[in-house]
């Protein structure tokens, strides 16, 4: 149907333009747009789930990972919940360097191995999974 706007469909601008690409840095305006966006995101879908349970009995199987590729998980360290926290609150990695007294560099291995322990994609989709899992606040 034309003019009907899905409830679920909300589209929202960022400050960059279309043309630019992802690579380039996101201050901590646009984070916490991405970071609230997520939010309500889930928020909404949560909803939505728990309509849908209300009409359809039944239970839904949840996802296990195979037990070689849980072995595999480890929990991030104390010292890159840190550096998450500090990510979380919009910091560069110069920035966390100084915070933590730390090279920039292993600032950029703490960061590293974080992404590859929550499986994220890049460091806005660490910190979603980071505030997902109750390790930063």
């Amino acid at each position: 149907m034309v003019g009907v706007v899905h409830p679920f469909e909300v589209l929202i601008p960022l400050k960059r333009d279309s043309v630019t690409t992802d690579t380039q840095s996101v201050d901590a305006a646009e984070r916490k747009e991405i970071l609230n966006r997520y939010r309500d995101h889930s928020r909404r879908f949560e909803a939505a789930a728990a309509r849908r349970n209300a009409k359809r009995p039944g239970s839904v199987i949840p996802f296990a990972p195979p037990p070689a590729l849980r072995d595999l998980e480890q929990e991030p360290t104390a010292r890159e919940l840190e550096v998450l926290q500090l990510v979380a609150d919009g910091l560069v990695n110069r920035e966390i360097g100084q915070h933590l007294f730390l090279s920039e560099e292993t600032v950029k291995s703490h960061v590293r191995h974080l992404l590859a322990k929550l499986q994220a994609r890049s460091r806005a989709h660490a910190v979603a999974v980071g505030f997902r899992r109750g390790l930063i606040a």
